[in-house]
C-alpha cells in the first residue's frame, strides 16, 4: 500500500517503518532461514525476486507492510531512512493483508459486497529478540494505525467496511498463539492440512479490549523520509 510510505510508528517497545528497497538485503538474509520459511509458510526467493516483491507490495492495494525495528532512544519528529532502521536495528516485519469477507453461512458461502477481512502476520527474525514483547508491540501498533487510517486503507483497496481480523499460525508456534490469545483472538476450527490454526476476532471487538486505550495512548506517528 502507498498510504504508509511517509509514516513511521514509534512506541516504547518498537519502531515501525515502511518496507523500502534498502531493507531488502537484510530481509533476504532472514528469509534464507528454514525455520522462518516454515513459520511464515514462505518459499525461498533470490535477492532479485525479493526486490521485485518489495516494489510490488509498495504499490499493491491489499498489502500494508512495515519493518519492525528497535525502539527509538529519543523523541523525534522525523526518521530518516537508514538511520533508526539501519540493518543492525531491524528486527522483523509485520503485514496486514485484505481479503473479501466470506460469510459463515455454509449453505450459500456468500461474499458481502464491500466488506473485507484483514489478516495480520508478524515475524521477529532472531530468537534473541523474541519473548521480549516486541511482536506484541508491533501488532498493537499496527492495529492502532489501521484504526486511525481505516478510511484511507479501505479507500485504497476499494472496500466499505472491515469486518474482522484473522491470523494463521503453525500449530506448534506457542509464542504466537499466546500473543494473539492475549489480544482477544480465538481459535476457529481445527488444524488445517498445512498444520496451521486460524484465529479470529471481530474488528469492533478489538476496540473494546482492555489493552486498546493503553496502546492507543503511547502510539505516535512520525514522518519517515527516504
Amino acid at each position: 500500500m502507498k498510504i504508509n510510505q511517509n509514516t513511521a510508528i514509534s512506541t516504547s517497545k518498537a519502531l515501525l517503518v515502511p518496507y523500502e528497497a534498502h531493507h531488502v538485503k537484510q530481509y533476504h538474509v532472514w528469509m534464507q532461514d528454514p525455520d522462518i520459511q516454515e513459520a511464515t509458510a514462505s518459499e525461498p526467493m533470490t535477492l532479485d525476486e525479493e526486490y521485485e516483491n518489495q516494489q510490488s507490495w509498495r504499490t499493491s492495494s491489499d498489502k500494508l507492510t512495515f519493518i519492525v525495528c528497535a525502539p527509538l532512544t529519543e523523541d523525534v519528529s522525523l526518521v530518516k531512512a537508514s538511520t533508526a532502521d539501519a540493518d543492525p536495528l531491524m528486527r522483523g516485519d509485520i503485514n496486514f493483508f485484505l481479503y473479501p469477507f466470506e460469510s459463515d453461512d455454509e449453505d450459500t458461502e456468500t461474499v458481502t459486497e464491500g466488506w473485507v477481512t484483514g489478516e495480520v502476520d508478524v515475524m521477529i527474525a532472531s530468537p534473541s529478540h523474541r519473548g521480549q514483547g516486541l511482536g506484541q508491540a508491533a501488532v498493537c501498533a499496527m492495529l492502532v494505525y489501521i484504526q486511525k487510517h481505516l478510511d484511507g486503507i479501505l479507500s485504497e483497496y476499494g472496500a466499505k467496511e472491515l469486518k474482522g481480523l484473522m491470523v494463521k499460525i503453525k500449530e506448534g508456534n506457542k509464542g504466537s498463539r499466546a500473543l494473539f490469545e492475549k489480544l482477544g483472538f480465538v481459535q476457529k476450527g481445527e488444524v488445517n492440512y498445512f498444520g496451521e490454526i486460524l484465529m479470529t476476532i471481530e474488528w469492533n471487538e478489538i476496540l473494546r479490549r482492555d489493552w486498546w486505550k493503553r496502546e492507543e495512548a503511547e502510539f505516535e506517528e512520525v514522518t519517515y523520509e527516504l
